[in-house]
C-alpha cells in the first residue's frame, strides 16, 4: 500500500509540473514572445482561465504527502524552510502580477507586473528543479531524522550539502529549459499572429537546451549518487519511461514542423511525466534519500499505518476523478485559439 500511495504521490507532482509548468513557461518567455501590451495580454489570455486551476495540483501534492507519508513533510518543511519561503514569495508575486496589472490603467504600472511575473515564473523554475535536485542528491539527513541546508557550501557534492551546488544547479537550468520549452509548445498551439509565430521560433531555440541540459542532468545523476544506478538495476522495466522521454521529446519536434502545434504540446507533456517518473524510480524505495543511505527516510517508514492508508484511498479515488473531470471540463472549454485583441 505505501508503494502505492509513492506512485500516487509521484503522478500528483508530475501533473503539477505539465499543468502549471506550462503557464510558467508563459511566463518565463511573456517579455520575449509579446512586444506589445496587447500582445501580453494575449499571453495572459491563454493562461487566465486555468493558471490558478493548476495550482491545486501543488496542494492536492502537499494533502497527499499529509495523508500517506505525514514524516515526509514534516522533515521537508523544517529542513527545506528556507527554500520553501522563497517559492512562497515567489508564487504570491507571481499571482500578483497577473492580477494587478490590469487594476490600473498606467504602461509603468502594468510594465512593472510584468516584470514580476516574468522574473518569478523564472526563479520558481529553477528552484522547483534544484527542489528535485535535492531530493534526489540526498539531503544531510541525521541520526534524529532532521536535517538542515544553507543556501549553498562549497557548490560540490559531499556530506554537508547546501541546497545549491552544481548539480542542483544543473537540474534547475534544466527544468527552465525544459519549461520555457512546454510554455513555448503552449502558446505555438493557442495563440495568434505575431506571439504564435515568436513563440514557434523559441520552441524551436529552446529544443536543443532541452536536449543538451536532459542528457547532462541524466548522466550527473548517476554521478551524484549511488542510489539511481541501484535503482534502475532493481527495476529494470524503468527503461520504458527512458523510451518514453525520447518519444515525447522527439515528437514535440517532429509535430511542430508539421504545424500540429497542440500534438507537439501533447507530446512535451508525455516528456515531463516520463522524466518525473524516473525521477521517481530512482529514488526509491527512498522518499527522502541522505547524503549518508543509512540514514534514508524509505516509503515504509515515511508512511502512515495501514489502516490509514486504505481509508484514505476510498476518498482520495473519488475526489480525484472529480477534480480530473472538471480539469477536463474547463480546457475543453478554452478557446481553441486566443487572437489578438486590440492590436493598435
Amino acid at each position: 500500500m505505501e508503494t502505492v500511495w509513492f506512485i500516487l504521490l509521484a503522478w500528483v507532482l508530475a501533473t503539477y509540473v505539465v499543468l502549471d509548468g506550462f503557464d510558467f513557461g508563459a511566463g518565463i518567455l511573456h517579455l520575449f514572445v509579446a512586444k506589445t501590451p496587447a500582445e501580453r495580454e494575449q499571453v495572459l489570455d491563454s493562461i487566465g482561465p486555468v493558471w490558478d486551476g493548476n495550482e491545486v495540483w501543488l496542494l492536492v501534492a502537499g494533502g497527499t504527502m499529509f495523508l500517506a507519508f505525514p514524516k515526509l513533510l514534516a522533515v521537508a518543511l523544517s529542513g527545506f524552510y528556507l527554500p520553501l519561503m522563497i517559492v512562497l514569495w515567489l508564487l504570491v508575486f507571481r499571482a500578483l502580477g497577473i492580477e494587478l496589472r490590469h487594476q490600473m490603467h498606467d504602461r509603468m504600472w502594468a510594465q512593472f507586473w510584468d516584470v514580476c511575473f516574468a522574473l518569478a515564473s523564472l526563479l520558481l523554475a529553477v528552484f522547483f528543479g534544484a527542489a528535485l535536485g535535492n531530493v534526489v542528491r540526498g539531503v544531510p539527513l541525521t541520526g534524529a531524522g532532521t536535517f538542515f541546508e544553507p543556501l549553498w557550501t562549497d557548490f560540490r557534492l559531499g556530506k554537508q550539502t547546501g541546497i545549491l551546488d552544481w548539480y542542483t544547479i544543473l537540474v534547475g537550468v534544466t527544468a527552465l529549459a525544459a519549461l520555457a520549452h512546454h510554455g513555448a509548445l503552449w502558446l505555438n498551439a493557442k495563440t495568434e499572429g505575431p506571439v504564435q509565430q515568436r513563440s514557434e521560433r523559441i520552441a524551436g531555440w529552446m529544443f536543443p537546451l532541452v536536449v543538451i541540459s536532459g542528457a547532462l542532468t541524466t548522466l550527473a545523476s548517476f554521478r551524484a549518487t549511488p542510489l539511481v544506478a541501484e535503482s534502475f538495476r532493481a527495476h529494470p522495466w524503468g527503461v520504458v519511461f527512458s523510451v518514453l522521454a525520447l518519444a515525447g521529446l522527439l515528437g514535440t519536434l517532429l509535430l511542430r514542423k508539421k504545424q500540429r502545434a497542440m500534438g507537439a504540446f501533447v507530446a512535451s507533456a508525455l516528456f515531463l511525466y516520463a522524466m518525473v517518473a524516473l525521477a521517481a524510480i530512482g529514488i526509491y524505495p527512498y522518499v527522502l534519500p541522505a547524503r549518508d543511505p543509512a540514514m534514508g527516510l524509505t516509503v515504509q517508514q515515511a508512511a502512515s499505518n495501514a489502516w490509514g492508508l486504505k481509508v484514505g484511498l476510498y476518498w482520495w479515488i473519488p475526489g480525484m476523478t472529480l477534480a480530473v473531470g472538471y480539469f477536463l471540463f474547463i480546457y475543453r472549454r478554452m478557446p481553441k485559439r486566443f487572437p489578438l485583441k486590440n492590436p493598435s
